[in-house]
């Protein structure tokens, strides 16, 4: 039993650093210029982020290939820009993250 609690403790563990990882991501790549997680700011909340995709099998694909070249229209006339700066891996993790933020 106590080696079940050590690893459910390690899995928590890495996964709470995984999303602080992320979240410094997030703010090294200059995303929380225009996001917030729980609050719209220019674009978007993470959260409102998240709730929209929830259910979308793609989401992960979809939201990092919106970080790498940008768009329009989903959330209003506000272009969100592209962003080259950030590799395909960085967007898939940022993608991943802003799934998780409730």
């Amino acid at each position: 039993m106590k080696i079940l609690a050590v690893s459910v403790l390690a899995t928590l563990s890495l996964a709470s650093g995984a999303a602080h990882a992320s979240a410094d991501l997030a703010k090294a790549k200059n995303c929380l210029a225009c996001h917030a997680a729980d609050k719209k700011l220019v674009g978007p909340a993470y959260k409102d982020v998240a709730a929209k995709y929830a259910s979308d099998k793609d989401a992960v694909n979809k939201l990092a290939k919106k970080i790498r070249e940008g768009g329009t229209g989903v959330w209003g006339q506000v272009p969100m820009p592209a962003n080259p700066q950030v590799s395909e891996a960085e967007a898939q993790t940022l993608a991943k993250w802003v799934l998780t933020v409730k």
